[in-house]
């Protein structure tokens, strides 16, 4: 508090706000600070309604199999499928799936590539998740 002789003779008194102003600021960045830091826990996701007339049916499983030459075998659930044929026969089985979840049992002497080609093709069908089963998973390993 400051006193000072006023213009009209009597004293006058005034609050500095300056000490108050450099407290608050300094309280803001404190602020400022330790809010990012404070930990945000996981994120939870809502369950949904159930949908109706949905089947969840049996797990599908794609087999890609070394054919003759370098052609390519193919298989959902031992029912042979030609290759020009897979995304659409694949987008119909998982028309009225509520969980689009596909395993592909690939043969050992196949590249990579051919099954990642059959992997783009599952995800231009609809299907969300693929799995691999490798010879380590059907040992039970």
């Amino acid at each position: 508090m400051t006193a000072t002789n006023g213009d009209n003779g009597g004293l006058a008194s005034e609050i500095n706000v300056t000490p108050m102003i450099d407290v608050l600021l300094v309280l803001l960045i404190i602020f400022m600070v330790i809010v990012p830091a404070v930990p945000r826990g996981e994120a939870a996701v809502a369950p949904q309604a159930s949908r109706t007339n949905v089947s969840v049916g049996d797990p599908i499983v794609l087999e890609v199999i070394q054919g003759a030459g370098n052609t390519i075998g193919l298989r959902i659930n031992r029912q042979p499928v030609a290759q020009g044929e897979l995304q659409s026969q694949l987008a119909a089985i998982y028309a009225n799936r509520a969980q689009r979840v596909m395993f592909i049992k690939g043969d050992d002497r196949l590249s990579f590539r051919e099954i990642a080609q059959i992997i783009d093709i599952g995800h231009a069908a609809g299907v969300d998740r693929i799995g691999l089963m490798t010879p380590e998973v059907l040992a039970g390993r």
